[in-house]
């Protein structure tokens, strides 16, 4: 018959199965041990929680729980071409001042649009740097459902 480790005390041969120790508050106390919980996946209806152990930790490690949302929040994937060397490897030109042709999108197109250009700059560039839309939004003082609209927006936009 399996004995606690702690007291001494005669254990069921049940609790034997998986423990080593009695039900005797000391005994628990010494020896009990919590367990480390994980939230793998989270959505409005139900989180996906797993206890901590190597496998999960092999599994975290190798990307088998990415956040999902990135694929399409995240950082975006470069186009080839010479618009995309980093702005520290480009020289900077001033060119001489005269009147430039509006990049203001067409009336009809700003219709739909309720953020200012510079709103979508700031909004993408802090989303290329990987915040997600919640604190961009806190950033720029605009909701977080106008900042994922202005970032597929951009998207769709680039794509056409």
């Amino acid at each position: 018959m399996a004995q606690c480790i702690t007291c001494g005390t005669e254990l069921h041969p049940e609790r034997a199965k998986k423990y080593n120790y009695c039900l005797a508050r000391e005994c628990q106390e010494k020896n009990a041990k919590g367990l480390t919980m994980v939230a793998v996946g989270m959505n409005k209806a139900a989180d996906e929680l797993m206890i901590l152990d190597e496998r999960t930790r092999e599994d975290l490690a190798s990307g088998k729980y990415r956040d999902q949302r990135r694929g399409s929040f995240g950082t975006s994937v470069p186009a080839s071409g010479p618009r995309d060397a980093s702005p520290a490897a480009r020289p900077f030109k001033r060119s001489p001042r005269r009147a430039a042709p509006s990049r203001r999108p067409p009336a009809r197109a700003a219709a739909h649009r309720p953020w200012t250009a510079s709103q979508e700059r700031l909004a993408l560039l802090y989303n290329e740097q990987g915040l997600r839309p919640p604190d961009i939004a806190e950033k720029l003082g605009l909701s977080a459902y106008l900042v994922s609209q202005i970032i597929l927006d951009a998207r769709n936009r680039r794509k056409a």
